[in-house]
């Protein structure tokens, strides 16, 4: 039998990841061969109620159950709610944070991507584990969850009995998420295969370059707050380090030095 996979949404969630999600799972299994094999999952939209829902983008979703409609599921995934103050944390839907841990409490797999595990430690169920987020979520969540060990330069973190919780970092992160699933409950193969159809590639980097061109901003140095701006912008570019320095139009050691000194960080990381 496939398993059933709840994905949760609150209305300060933006669509992306939702459908993302969804459409990979929905996928897994289903394009195995032809004709079309038995699927891996059965993927579900869930919301509080039912009725459309309008997400922070202006964008209207109309889920597929209610929370009060499920009793038990396999695997709970949550997308990402746009929050980084803590008055838009308290503000999520208290009653999906509860039902979050009730399914927890009957067996099932947690899943969360890029701020989704907010709602999990909202829920308790990170207290004394490990977890990653977004790194632009990094602020809130160790304000509000000291207790929890953050690696925000981690894509994925697995923790719990069994390895039973499962957080991914930046938002295209949920990608190795879902392919870790497909391998978990099908197999690598089929996670493979579907990596390759969606033409998915695995974040083996982290997402620590990424937050290090938003921090320590402020500071004195207009040339490196220009490369700065520049690295926000074409961060996925091939030697994305060589290609700054060339920016700056310093030789690269000079230019690695002042980064340094006006940042605290070095380009590389």
């Amino acid at each position: 039998m496939p398993k059933r996979v709840s994905i949760v949404v609150f209305r300060e969630c933006d669509p992306s990841i939702i459908y993302g999600v969804f459409d990979t799972l929905w996928a897994a299994g289903r394009f195995s061969k032809l004709p079309p094999g038995e699927p891996l999952f059965e993927p579900r939209i869930v919301a509080a109620e039912h009725g459309p829902l309008e997400l922070i983008t202006g964008v209207s979703i109309i889920p597929q159950d209610s929370i009060d409609d499920i009793e038990q599921t396999d695997i709970v995934f949550v997308p990402n709610p746009v929050v980084f103050t803590p008055e838009e944390l308290h503000a999520l839907d208290r009653r999906i944070i509860d039902w979050v841990a009730k399914m927890h409490e009957k067996g099932a797999l947690i899943c969360s991507a890029c701020g989704g595990s907010l709602v999990l430690a909202a829920a308790g169920l990170l207290s004394g584990r490990e977890t990653t987020t977004h790194w632009s979520h990094v602020p809130v969540f160790r304000q509000e969850f000291p207790e929890v060990l953050l690696h925000e330069d981690r894509i994925l973190v697995q923790t719990g009995d069994g390895h039973n919780i499962i957080s991914c970092g930046g938002a295209s992160s949920w990608q190795d998420l879902a392919l870790l699933l497909i391998a978990r409950y099908g197999s690598g193969e089929e996670a493979i295969r579907i990596s390759r159809f969606f033409l998915y590639q695995w974040h083996r980097d982290g997402q620590l370059p990424y937050a290090s061109m938003a921090v320590n901003v402020i500071h004195a140095d207009a040339l490196v707050l220009k490369c700065q701006h520049w690295l926000a912008e074409n961060y996925e570019c091939t030697d994305v380090v060589t290609e700054v320095a060339r920016v700056s139009g310093l030789p690269k050691r000079t230019f690695d030095r002042r980064f340094k000194a006006a940042t605290g960080y070095s380009p590389l990381t």
